[in-house]
This record gives C-alpha cells, sequence and structure tokens, in this order.
C-alpha cells in the first residue's frame, strides 16, 4: 500500500501546468478549505509567529501537514499553491528532490524514523505551513519543506514579494545505481560553477580560490539571517566577456528557479544593486569527485553550492536575498507604514 501510495506522488509531482488564472491568495484559500478542522488547525501559524523562522534542509521533526496526511483532493490543492508558487524549473527540480528519499531508501537500507514515527526517507514527508490569512489586502506567508528542500514566502495583493531563504539540495548528487542510476537532479548548478572556475586564468584562479579545501556545508547553515559574509573571489568586472556570459548563466540558473514576476524583480535588484559588485569565490576541487565549493555574492544576494560529504557526491544550494530573507524587509516598511 505504501509503495502504491509513494508512486502516485512521483507521478503527480512530475505534472506541472500553468495556474496564473488564479491569484496566490486564492489557491492557498482553496487548499486551506480542503483541509478538515484538524488538518487546518496544523497547517495555519500566525504571519508574526517564530515557526516562520524555522528554516532547515535535514531529516528533522518538522511542524505543519504532509501529504501522509492529505486525502487525493488535499494533495492536488497542495500541489496547485505549489506549482503556482514557483516556475516549470523549480518545481521539477523540487519533485526529483522529493523522489530522490525513495532512492537514499534503498542505498541506506535502513529503517530509521522521525520523532513522529514516520520514516527517515519518506517521498511523503514534505510539510506545507500557512503563515496569517491568504487575503488580498493582508501580507501572508507560506513554506513547503521538507529534507534537502526549504521554499520560503511572503505574498501580498496575489503576488510573491518574498520567496528567500531557498534551499535545494541533491544526495546523491550522482545516483550511483538502480533504475535511476545517472540521474542528476541539481546536474547543470554542477556543470556551470565548473565551466567558470575552469575558464579562469592562473591570475584570476588565484584570486576566485580562497581555499583549497571546500567547507563540509554551506556557510550560512540555517540561520534565519545570513551573515555578511567577507566578499572573496573574483569580481564581475574582471572577467573576460566569455567568463561573464557563464557566470550570468549560473545566476540566471537559480533566478529560474522562482515564478516568473518574482524571478523578475530578484533580478532588477541585484542589477540596481550593481552588477560591477557581484563577485564569484570557489575552494577546494577544480574537477568533479573531490570536494568542491562555490558561492556568488553582491550587496542584496548570496548563493552558495556546496558538494563534499558523502565523497563529494551530496550537494547543498542555498539562495538569500541579504535585505529581504522571509520577507523582512518589506514587512518592516509594511509595518511602519501602518504605525505612522
Amino acid at each position: 500500500m505504501i509503495l502504491k501510495k509513494t508512486r502516485l506522488v512521483l507521478i503527480l509531482g512530475l505534472c506541472f501546468f500553468s495556474t496564473q488564472s488564479q491569484s496566490l491568495d486564492k489557491l492557498a484559500e482553496e487548499f486551506l478549505n480542503s483541509l478538515d478542522p484538524e488538518l487546518r488547525l496544523k497547517a495555519i501559524f500566525d504571519l508574526k509567529d517564530g515557526e516562520r523562522y524555522n528554516f532547515n534542509y535535514v531529516p528533522v521533526f518538522r511542524k505543519g501537514p504532509t501529504f501522509r496526511d492529505f486525502d487525493a483532493t488535499q494533495k492536488e490543492a497542495a500541489l496547485q499553491l505549489l506549482r503556482a508558487s514557483v516556475s516549470k524549473e523549480g518545481y521539477l527540480k523540487a519533485s526529483e528532490i522529493m523522489q530522490l528519499e525513495a532512492v537514499l531508501a534503498v542505498l541506506e537500507n535502513n529503517s530509521r524514523t522521525m520523532a513522529d514515527g514516520s520514516p527517515m526517507r519518506d517521498v511523503l514527508n514534505y510539510h506545507f505551513c500557512i503563515f496569517g490569512k491568504p487575503d488580498t489586502g493582508q501580507f501572508w506567508g507560506w513554506r513547503f519543506e521538507g529534507h534537502h528542500l526549504s521554499l520560503n514566502f511572503v505574498a501580498s495583493a496575489g503576488k510573491i514579494v518574498a520567496s528567500t531563504p531557498s534551499f535545494m539540495g541533491s544526495n546523491p548528487g550522482k545516483v550511483p545505481s538502480g533504475p535511476e542510476k545517472g540521474k542528476e537532479v541539481l546536474k547543470q548548478e554542477t556543470e556551470l560553477g565548473f565551466q567558470l572556475v575552469n575558464a579562469l586564468s592562473d591570475n584570476q584562479l588565484a584570486i576566485a580560490r580562497f581555499s583549497d579545501t571546500a567547507p563540509n556545508d554551506i556557510f550560512t547553515r540555517n540561520q534565519k539571517e545570513a551573515d555578511k559574509l567577507e566578499p572573496r573571489g573574483i569580481f564581475y568586472p574582471d572577467l573576460s566577456e566569455e567568463q561573464k556570459a557563464v557566470y550570468t548563466n549560473l545566476l540566471q540558473l537559480y533566478l529560474d528557479n522562482y515564478e516568473a514576476q518574482f524571478s523578475k524583480s530578484l533580478k532588477t535588484k541585484i542589477e540596481e544593486a550593481g552588477m560591477e559588485k557581484l563577485s564569484f569565490a570557489w575552494a577546494g576541487s577544480l574537477e568533479p569527485g573531490a570536494g568542491h565549493y562555490y558561492r556568488l555574492q553582491g550587496p542584496t544576494l548570496l548563493i552558495e553550492y556546496d558538494n563534499t560529504q558523502n565523497n563529494a557526491n551530496h550537494v547543498h544550494t542555498v539562495v538569500r536575498d541579504l535585505t529581504n530573507d522571509f520577507g523582512e524587509d518589506v514587512l518592516k516598511r509594511h509595518y511602519d507604514e501602518d504605525h505612522n
């Protein structure tokens, strides 16, 4: 029975169709209205509740109902909300990251369980939380989170105004065996990083590579407020035109995970802060198979990629808006204006 249910979710997870005809507020309301009182109580939190900042990407106990709790109607309402909140590319990656839990369950051959008794590796163990009241006249937020996936949103007037921090991970980075052998969910993030670092001249590499050894994880971990890491590496103006093209392709790859209008607004924000202030930093091996790390950094942006665990076959990526994670900037301005 579990196998059949798991396969159903895997099939649903690969489906994508546009929900742009409905506002995000409406889709969130439809999701909440599909829930019975008990699940609804588990799903709803106040916008100012500290739970909204409980951002994590490892297998831990989480609040909020999961696919295990949903019937077919509730499951589809939840997926509709997710589809509308990210791009087609972002939705596909999220679906594939979830499916890797089934791969891990086989590779690790273990029966470990979470604090609530659910399996440690489970494609159904992804949680939905709504923060505030989805309404066109209010700010509200929501989160979709489980192992190696944390998507955090704030919306207003039917539009996303914040979509970070956003974490996507892949374990295994490249599936070593079984029916999914060779699959790489975050393949482009890896390949473009290597393409850029190996396009650097010796002098450029000496500037960009700040350590021969990669850190064992992203520096910012799951902190509510990302550390203002020291700008390291080589800056955008010091790249050749060909290298700049690879850099912008790598940057756009991460932005393309977001819903189209939010992606466009975030790119504009990055450009207005100054492309000349963006940098690229690398640590570790210059070839796959050994630990490596990179980051793209600017006044408002931090993107981290790390692949060191499990013999450099375990990828972590995160995007942080250094001024508006969890919608803190837009909410502060809203509260200040409302108070005045």
